[in-house]
């Protein structure tokens, strides 16, 4: 399994007419294979479309973008996508949601089932095979959106602001299952949220959008180890990366902030401590 992603110099417009206007601007990205990269930005700078793009459902304007060195121009299933807000079947079990996939695939049933169960284990939904999507919770149903795009055993996972739409004790939880997932299958994540404890508590690296047309302004590279304890959300190395993620979120012009050291810390807070 690789998932090696290089975007160079992508520009992607949407809309017509008068309406038409640029959404990217020339961003650059490179992502090596088995990396765990968070999207950080402010509302509508084009992080959705990003994603949109590479999962090859939006054409761009120019530029590059490649998947192991394979120009994208269409959806494939080596992309999984997963969004805020599940797109399960609903007439249909969990297990057959899941296994639909292989379905379309035309894996034999027996296959194809034996290959969902151990996706329902692996997300820790053992026992509810046969339950319907409206009889689950929340968090239940984008544990099941999760195995359904793993089962297809995907190079690289796009995630859509996944537990956007979670209670706070829930998404804590969906963090911790995903990690645990990610540390053992190793696909190359890139994953997008508003919520800067969410990035820092997941991610190798936080890259930083601009308002639109949106551009990467910052790259934060994370030294925390691995696994992570949810505790590191309390120690000041953390609450120091926050407060330079929220003032880099403010000015595109990153000019007057404090630089980041090698540490990923902003240097008065390294010269100080």
């Amino acid at each position: 399994m690789q998932g090696e992603i290089t975007i160079r110099d992508l520009c992607l417009h949407l809309g017509k007419g008068e309406q038409r206007f640029q959404a990217l601007d020339h961003v650059n990205i490179h992502i090596p294979p088995g990396e765990f990269i968070c999207l950080l930005g402010p509302s509508g700078c084009g992080k959705s479309t990003l994603l949109g793009a590479l999962a090859g459902h939006l054409g761009y304007s120019s530029g590059d973008l490649l998947v192991d060195h394979e120009v994208v121009h269409q959806p494939h299933p080596d992309r999984g996508l997963v969004f805020q807000h599940h797109t399960l079947f609903p007439w249909k079990s969990i297990i057959e949601n899941i296994a639909f996939g292989l379905k379309m695939k035309g894996i034999p049933t027996k296959e194809r089932l034996e290959k969902a169960k151990q996706m329902i284990d692996l997300v820790g939904l053992t026992g509810f095979e046969q339950k319907f999507p409206a009889e689950l919770s929340g968090g239940m149903q984008q544990r099941v959106e999760i195995a359904r795009v793993l089962i297809n055993e995907p190079k690289v996972l796009l995630m859509d602001e996944p537990f956007g739409a979670l209670d706070a004790q829930t998404r804590v939880h969906m963090q911790q299952l995903l990690l645990e997932i990610w540390q053992n299958i190793r696909t190359t994540v890139l994953f997008i949220t508003h919520d800067i404890d969410e990035a820092l508590y997941l991610s190798d690296r936080v890259l930083i959008m601009s308002h639109r047309p949106g551009r990467i302004i910052e790259e934060i590279p994370l030294s925390f180890p691995r696994p992570r304890d949810i505790e590191i959300v309390t120690t000041p190395e953390f609450v120091e990366l926050k407060k330079y993620c929220m003032q880099a979120l403010k000015h595109d012009d990153l000019s007057n902030l404090k630089r980041l050291n090698p540490l990923g810390l902003p240097k008065k807070a390294v010269t100080e401590g």
